[in-house]
């Protein structure tokens, strides 16, 4: 009994992890919709969202600071869950899904903000009134990732 309460606990915790740091990516993916506006027949821009985040200097330390609160939390968990019902282990689960989650668009929002404001910042120096990401193109358009990663490591 307990080698399967043991098991289980490991599992649940692998499995925190995992959505955590896949929610991580897709909340990222998510926000980027609100960095155009296409208010115009003017010049179209592309820029590749995933390498801007990727290259932001600030996501290594959120990275790693998402790293421990997952960490924490399977410590908690496996503590906490050892004298469980398993409904109370799901409750239980679930609540500290949804603290991680919070704490993942705590430290994303910010990251996600500054790489919009250097995308709005570079297509306005350049007189781009649309900027869309590059995955969505098939043909044309100015890329300015690399001026946006320029802008965001200074």
């Amino acid at each position: 009994m307990v080698t399967l309460q043991k098991k289980t606990v490991k599992i649940i915790s692998v499995l925190i992890a995992l959505v955590f740091v896949g929610s991580v990516v897709a909340v990222a993916l998510t926000q980027f919709g609100g960095i155009a506006s296409a208010s115009g027949n003017g010049n179209v821009g592309t820029v590749d969202y995933r390498q801007v985040m990727a290259q932001h200097p600030q996501l290594q330390s959120a990275n790693s600071e998402l790293q421990q609160a997952v960490s924490d939390a399977q410590k908690e968990f496996e503590e906490k869950s050892k004298n469980m019902s398993d409904q109370e282990k799901s409750d239980y689960y679930q609540q500290t899904q949804q603290r991680l989650q919070q704490k993942q668009q705590e430290l994303i929002e910010p990251i996600q903000k500054s790489v919009e404001e250097s995308v709005k910042s570079v297509a306005d120096a350049k007189g781009l009134t649309v900027v869309i990401d590059k995955n969505a193109v098939v043909y044309g358009g100015t890329d300015i990732t690399q001026d946006v990663i320029k802008k965001i490591s200074k």
